[in-house]
């Protein structure tokens, strides 16, 4: 079993939700677990796909509230280290699917890379495209990364 992380913004477009939400579905129907930084957006839309066929999603957040990660997780974990907690994500993960995304998502990008573990991009910037195997679809996504590993 993998532990998968997907990693994206907290505020997206309704596109990138419905793309993590099918990555989260492709996830479970796998039986892989979820790792994310629980709270929305990307994040939320994933942990939704994943439930919603029955899998697990662990949501490791930046403060001390467990209540602050969304209702999909199966388990919050309060790390109170902030964007710190980014390096946690990469590092519980077996390899990323990274959705879109900022400077955070670019941060755990970097982190996996350094610790040589796949990813794989949808819908990221043109910067880090150049930088990562790109899937045209959730389903893409999922089938590189089960190659990569």
């Amino acid at each position: 079993m993998y532990y998968i992380g997907v990693v994206g913004s907290a505020s997206c477009s309704d596109e990138l939700k419905e793309i993590a939400y099918q990555v989260g579905l492709e996830i479970a129907s796998r039986k892989w677990v979820l790792i994310c930084g629980g709270r929305g957006g990307v994040m939320e839309a994933a942990a939704k796909g994943v439930r919603e066929k029955g899998g697990i999603a662990v949501g490791i957040l930046p403060g001390l509230n467990r209540r602050e990660g969304n209702k999909y997780l199966s388990v919050a974990i309060a790390t109170g280290l902030g964007n710190a907690r980014n390096a946690v994500v990469a590092a519980a993960s077996d390899a990323l699917i990274a959705v879109g995304g900022g400077w955070g998502t670019l941060s755990e990008i970097g982190i996996a890379k350094k610790l040589n573990k796949p990813v794989v991009g949808l819908k990221v910037s043109s910067a880090v495209a150049d930088l990562l195997p790109i899937a045209g679809s959730a389903k893409e996504a999922v089938i590189m990364i089960d190659e990569l590993l």
